[in-house]
């Protein structure tokens, strides 16, 4: 019997084919720019033929997920103000199986949970136009998003003067939601908590 890599295995080989490709040791020659042969001579193609060689592994590994039933989901950490919780998150390389979106499902409600307590007092910002622009809300539309999503996720931006913790609202397959790919299938809203008079960053 051959043995199964495990999430963990699968996260550093793609990382390693990732700095393979990024360097120019693996390249998917057949692509082209424009299709056109006298166009392609005078273009770079390097650059995506590296990122194309990359994707094809990618998909590689995420089929054998899907074969092997190899969780994508990573548990991750996070401070802040003296509480700390520990949550899953499907690593952004991988996809999430069936298994994967309930163990997501399922912890929705800790992740905001914990995200009420540590950003009470705090202005709250929805982001549209891929993070560029922000509207102020209050925790009134955040609990209308709250209803229409499956998930949660969390990150934090700190330092002495600054404190922002972003609140990841998602439905359907979480690597479609984050790169904006899966709409209307999947996708997802990003609140931002930050202290008073001060505007989102991340």
């Amino acid at each position: 019997m051959s043995k199964v890599y495990t999430t963990e295995e699968l996260i550093q080989i793609l990382a390693a084919e990732r700095q393979a490709c990024l360097k120019g040791k693996r390249l998917k020659l057949e692509i082209t720019v424009s299709g056109n042969p006298v166009i392609d001579q005078f273009l770079q193609t390097d650059g995506l033929q590296q990122f194309t060689a990359y994707q094809d592994f990618k998909a590689a590994i995420h089929d054998y997920q899907k074969d092997n039933q190899v969780s994508g989901i990573v548990w991750r950490e996070v401070s802040v103000k003296g509480k700390n919780l520990r949550y899953p998150e499907v690593d952004s390389e991988l996809i999430a199986l069936t298994s994967d979106l309930e163990i997501l499902k399922t912890a929705k409600n800790s992740i905001l949970e914990f995200w009420y307590k540590v950003t009470k007092n705090m202005d709250l910002y929805l982001s549209f136009n891929n993070n560029k622009q922000y509207q102020q809300i209050v925790k009134p539309d955040v609990e209308r998003i709250v209803q229409r999503t499956e998930w949660a996720s969390l990150w934090k931006w700190e330092n002495a003067n600054f404190l922002e913790i972003i609140l990841q609202l998602g439905w359907g397959q979480p690597e479609e939601a984050f790169y904006k790919r899966g709409r209307p299938r999947s996708g997802s809203e990003y609140i931002h908590a930050v202290n008073p008079g001060n505007r989102p960053i991340g």
